[in-house]
Protein backbone atom coordinates (compact mmCIF):
# COMPACT_ATOMS: atom_id res chain seq x y z
CA UNK A 1 0.00 0.00 0.00
CA UNK A 2 2.81 2.41 0.84
CA UNK A 3 4.39 1.99 -2.41
CA UNK A 4 1.20 2.23 -4.14
CA UNK A 5 0.54 5.28 -2.44
CA UNK A 6 3.80 6.95 -3.66
CA UNK A 7 3.59 5.76 -7.37
CA UNK A 8 0.57 7.22 -7.32
CA UNK A 9 0.58 10.52 -5.30
CA UNK A 10 0.40 12.92 -8.17
CA UNK A 11 -3.22 12.02 -8.62
CA UNK A 12 -4.22 10.66 -5.49
CA UNK A 13 -3.09 14.56 -4.23
CA UNK A 14 -5.25 16.09 -7.04
CA UNK A 15 -8.07 13.69 -6.46
CA UNK A 16 -7.91 14.18 -2.68
CA UNK A 17 -8.13 18.25 -3.48
CA UNK A 18 -10.94 17.77 -5.72
CA UNK A 19 -13.66 16.01 -3.34
CA UNK A 20 -12.29 18.28 -0.81
CA UNK A 21 -13.09 21.33 -2.81
CA UNK A 22 -16.24 19.88 -4.39
CA UNK A 23 -17.64 19.50 -0.50
CA UNK A 24 -16.67 22.77 0.41
CA UNK A 25 -18.30 24.21 -2.69
CA UNK A 26 -21.19 22.76 -2.17
CA UNK A 27 -21.46 23.79 1.50
CA UNK A 28 -20.57 27.32 0.83
CA UNK A 29 -23.26 27.28 -2.37
CA UNK A 30 -25.68 26.13 -0.04
CA UNK A 31 -25.42 28.92 2.33
CA UNK A 32 -25.17 31.35 -0.49
CA UNK A 33 -28.60 29.65 -2.25
CA UNK A 34 -30.27 30.21 1.11
CA UNK A 35 -29.29 33.87 1.62
CA UNK A 36 -30.41 34.74 -1.36
CA UNK A 37 -34.29 32.50 -0.62
CA UNK A 38 -34.19 34.17 2.49
CA UNK A 39 -33.66 38.12 1.02
CA UNK A 40 -36.81 37.23 -1.32
CA UNK A 41 -38.97 35.83 1.57
CA UNK A 42 -38.78 31.82 0.15
CA UNK A 43 -37.67 28.90 2.09
CA UNK A 44 -33.83 27.51 2.46
CA UNK A 45 -33.26 24.24 1.68
CA UNK A 46 -31.33 21.48 2.64
CA UNK A 47 -27.79 20.43 1.93
CA UNK A 48 -28.80 17.58 -0.42
CA UNK A 49 -31.79 19.23 -2.14
CA UNK A 50 -29.25 21.90 -2.86
CA UNK A 51 -26.54 19.71 -4.56
CA UNK A 52 -28.88 18.08 -6.14
CA UNK A 53 -30.10 21.54 -7.86
CA UNK A 54 -29.53 22.76 -11.35
CA UNK A 55 -27.79 25.66 -9.63
CA UNK A 56 -25.11 23.39 -8.01
CA UNK A 57 -25.13 21.55 -11.09
CA UNK A 58 -24.52 24.37 -13.50
CA UNK A 59 -21.70 26.05 -11.27
CA UNK A 60 -20.14 22.67 -11.09
CA UNK A 61 -20.24 21.67 -14.64
CA UNK A 62 -19.30 25.22 -16.02
CA UNK A 63 -15.91 24.73 -14.76
CA UNK A 64 -15.86 20.61 -15.77
CA UNK A 65 -16.46 22.24 -19.38
CA UNK A 66 -13.86 24.97 -19.57
CA UNK A 67 -11.18 22.92 -17.74
CA UNK A 68 -11.60 19.85 -20.50
CA UNK A 69 -11.84 22.33 -23.39
CA UNK A 70 -8.43 24.14 -22.30
CA UNK A 71 -6.95 20.38 -22.79
CA UNK A 72 -8.47 19.33 -25.40
CA UNK A 73 -7.72 22.57 -27.45
CA UNK A 74 -4.40 22.14 -25.79
CA UNK A 75 -3.52 18.79 -26.49
CA UNK A 76 -4.47 19.54 -30.59
CA UNK A 77 -2.94 22.60 -30.75
CA UNK A 78 0.48 21.27 -29.50
CA UNK A 79 0.90 18.52 -32.43
CA UNK A 80 1.17 21.24 -35.13
CA UNK A 81 1.84 24.62 -33.09
CA UNK A 82 5.21 25.17 -31.70
CA UNK A 83 6.67 28.03 -28.99
CA UNK A 84 10.28 28.11 -29.61
CA UNK A 85 11.81 28.01 -26.17
CA UNK A 86 8.88 26.78 -23.63
CA UNK A 87 9.56 22.90 -22.49
CA UNK A 88 5.51 23.21 -23.24
CA UNK A 89 6.07 22.60 -26.83
CA UNK A 90 7.61 19.91 -28.78
CA UNK A 91 10.86 20.50 -30.61
CA UNK A 92 10.49 23.15 -33.87
CA UNK A 93 11.15 20.57 -36.71
CA UNK A 94 9.10 18.21 -35.18
CA UNK A 95 5.78 20.00 -35.54
CA UNK A 96 2.85 17.37 -36.88
CA UNK A 97 2.26 13.91 -36.45
CA UNK A 98 5.60 12.37 -36.57
CA UNK A 99 6.66 9.20 -38.25
CA UNK A 100 5.68 6.07 -37.45
CA UNK A 101 9.45 5.62 -35.85
CA UNK A 102 9.23 8.11 -33.69
CA UNK A 103 6.23 7.51 -32.07
CA UNK A 104 7.06 3.40 -31.99
CA UNK A 105 4.20 2.24 -33.51
CA UNK A 106 3.41 -0.60 -35.86
CA UNK A 107 6.86 -2.29 -37.13
CA UNK A 108 8.29 -0.09 -34.98
CA UNK A 109 6.75 -0.88 -31.40
CA UNK A 110 8.49 -2.47 -29.01
CA UNK A 111 7.85 -5.69 -27.22
CA UNK A 112 6.07 -4.36 -23.91
CA UNK A 113 4.22 -1.59 -26.50
CA UNK A 114 0.04 -1.51 -26.19
CA UNK A 115 -1.23 -4.15 -28.23
CA UNK A 116 -3.62 -1.17 -30.26
CA UNK A 117 -0.36 0.29 -30.74
CA UNK A 118 1.77 -2.48 -32.52
CA UNK A 119 -1.40 -2.92 -34.82
CA UNK A 120 -0.57 -1.49 -38.57
CA UNK A 121 -3.06 -0.14 -39.64
CA UNK A 122 -6.59 0.44 -39.26
CA UNK A 123 -10.03 1.53 -36.40
CA UNK A 124 -8.21 0.11 -33.03
CA UNK A 125 -5.06 2.05 -34.05
CA UNK A 126 -6.31 5.35 -34.85
CA UNK A 127 -8.26 5.52 -31.73
CA UNK A 128 -5.61 4.41 -29.72
CA UNK A 129 -3.30 6.69 -31.23
CA UNK A 130 -5.94 9.68 -31.07
CA UNK A 131 -7.29 8.38 -27.72
CA UNK A 132 -6.02 11.10 -25.22
CA UNK A 133 -7.78 14.11 -27.30
CA UNK A 134 -10.78 11.93 -27.67
CA UNK A 135 -11.58 11.33 -24.39
CA UNK A 136 -10.57 14.68 -23.30
CA UNK A 137 -12.82 16.11 -26.17
CA UNK A 138 -15.96 13.52 -25.26
CA UNK A 139 -15.87 14.82 -21.34
CA UNK A 140 -16.08 18.20 -22.15
CA UNK A 141 -18.68 17.99 -24.88
CA UNK A 142 -20.93 15.72 -22.15
CA UNK A 143 -20.22 18.57 -19.33
CA UNK A 144 -21.08 21.04 -21.45
CA UNK A 145 -23.98 19.46 -22.16
CA UNK A 146 -25.08 19.17 -18.64
CA UNK A 147 -24.31 22.59 -17.89
CA UNK A 148 -26.36 23.81 -20.63
CA UNK A 149 -29.36 21.53 -19.25
CA UNK A 150 -28.99 22.56 -15.57
CA UNK A 151 -28.70 26.30 -16.37
CA UNK A 152 -31.34 26.40 -18.63
CA UNK A 153 -33.19 24.67 -15.75
CA UNK A 154 -32.48 27.68 -13.11
CA UNK A 155 -32.89 30.48 -15.65
CA UNK A 156 -36.23 29.10 -16.20
CA UNK A 157 -36.59 28.80 -12.43
CA UNK A 158 -35.54 32.11 -11.71
CA UNK A 159 -37.96 33.70 -14.98
CA UNK A 160 -41.14 31.79 -13.43
CA UNK A 161 -40.38 33.85 -9.75
CA UNK A 162 -40.16 36.51 -11.06
CA UNK A 163 -43.49 35.80 -13.65
CA UNK A 164 -41.45 35.91 -17.00
CA UNK A 165 -42.09 33.35 -19.61
CA UNK A 166 -39.64 30.27 -20.09
CA UNK A 167 -37.26 29.20 -22.86
CA UNK A 168 -37.09 25.93 -24.65
CA UNK A 169 -33.79 24.29 -24.62
CA UNK A 170 -32.69 25.13 -27.77
CA UNK A 171 -33.69 29.04 -27.21
CA UNK A 172 -31.45 29.20 -24.29
CA UNK A 173 -28.02 27.63 -25.56
CA UNK A 174 -27.95 30.79 -28.19
CA UNK A 175 -29.40 33.01 -25.40
CA UNK A 176 -26.69 35.49 -24.08
CA UNK A 177 -26.97 34.20 -20.55
CA UNK A 178 -25.63 30.65 -21.62
CA UNK A 179 -22.56 31.94 -23.48
CA UNK A 180 -21.80 34.42 -21.10
CA UNK A 181 -21.10 31.78 -18.52
CA UNK A 182 -19.46 29.59 -21.29
CA UNK A 183 -17.09 32.21 -22.62
CA UNK A 184 -16.24 34.06 -19.10
CA UNK A 185 -14.54 30.72 -17.84
CA UNK A 186 -13.09 29.91 -21.37
CA UNK A 187 -11.08 33.01 -21.54
CA UNK A 188 -9.25 32.43 -18.32
CA UNK A 189 -8.20 28.92 -19.30
CA UNK A 190 -6.74 30.36 -22.60
CA UNK A 191 -4.97 32.77 -20.74
CA UNK A 192 -3.79 30.56 -17.80
CA UNK A 193 -2.40 28.36 -20.95
CA UNK A 194 -0.77 30.90 -23.13
CA UNK A 195 0.83 32.62 -20.37
CA UNK A 196 2.11 29.51 -18.93
CA UNK A 197 4.00 28.30 -22.24
CA UNK A 198 5.58 31.60 -22.71
CA UNK A 199 6.30 31.86 -18.80
CA UNK A 200 8.43 28.50 -19.34
CA UNK A 201 10.41 30.21 -21.60
CA UNK A 202 11.77 32.68 -18.93
CA UNK A 203 11.32 30.43 -15.42
CA UNK A 204 12.20 27.76 -14.04
CA UNK A 205 11.19 25.74 -11.00
CA UNK A 206 13.61 23.35 -9.60
CA UNK A 207 12.80 19.45 -10.03
CA UNK A 208 9.74 20.04 -12.05
CA UNK A 209 9.22 18.42 -15.19
CA UNK A 210 6.92 21.53 -16.27
CA UNK A 211 9.84 23.71 -15.88
CA UNK A 212 13.16 23.16 -18.09
CA UNK A 213 16.34 22.79 -16.25
CA UNK A 214 17.58 25.95 -14.26
CA UNK A 215 20.80 26.06 -15.91
CA UNK A 216 18.98 25.44 -19.57
CA UNK A 217 18.91 28.77 -21.99
CA UNK A 218 16.23 30.50 -22.82
CA UNK A 219 16.23 29.48 -26.11
CA UNK A 220 15.95 25.64 -25.18
CA UNK A 221 13.09 24.15 -26.67
CA UNK A 222 11.36 20.92 -25.31
CA UNK A 223 13.20 20.68 -22.66
CA UNK A 224 11.93 18.84 -19.12
CA UNK A 225 13.80 19.06 -15.37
Amino acid sequence: MRRFVYENSLSIFFGVLFLATLVAQSFAGQHAFNADQLAHDAMPVSWRDYVLSPEFGGAVLENWQSEFLQFTLFILATVWLVQKGSNESKRLDEAGLESDREQKVGRHASENAPSSAKQERGLRRFAFENSLLLAMATIFLLSWGGQSLNSWRAYNGDRREHGGSTLRWSEYVVNADFWERSLENWQSEFLAVGTFAVFTIYLRQRGSPESKPVGAPHDETAASG
